[in-house]
């Protein structure tokens, strides 16, 4: 069974910032890609940023200059660090990662996704 634990969402006020954290935990044999996604209401769900396991970084053109994506590999953590923040980055923020797992006979990979956590910009 594996885990990915969000913590860090909250209120904030338009131009603030806020940092979230999302922990892995579990049958994990290595973390590859681990990313940011959001979804607003009554919208799609949509990438903020990605960072794959040697440091590589992407992100949504509507956050460039003001997200940062990192990650401890050997905390199994990925965090988002959000500077500037505009009321239309209100949304849930989910963590996702991309794992490889050991069967006992075999290696495998899957997409986990977070449980969410709320991220609510005022203006």
């Amino acid at each position: 069974q594996v885990q990915l634990v969000e913590s860090g969402g909250g209120l904030v006020q338009a131009g603030g910032s806020l940092t979230l954290s999302c922990a892995a935990s579990g049958n994990i044999f290595s973390i590859n890609n681990m990313g940011w996604y959001r979804q607003a209401p009554g919208k799609q769900r949509e990438l903020v940023a990605t960072i794959s396991s040697g440091g590589t970084t992407v992100y949504a053109d509507s956050v460039k200059g003001r997200f940062t994506i990192s990650r401890a590999n050997a905390k199994d953590t990925v965090y988002l660090q959000m500077n500037s923040l505009k009321p239309e980055d209100t949304a849930v923020y989910y963590c996702k990662a991309d794992l490889s797992h050991y069967s006992g006979s075999y290696y495998y990979t899957e997409d986990h996704w977070g449980q969410g956590t709320q991220v609510t910009v005022s203006s």
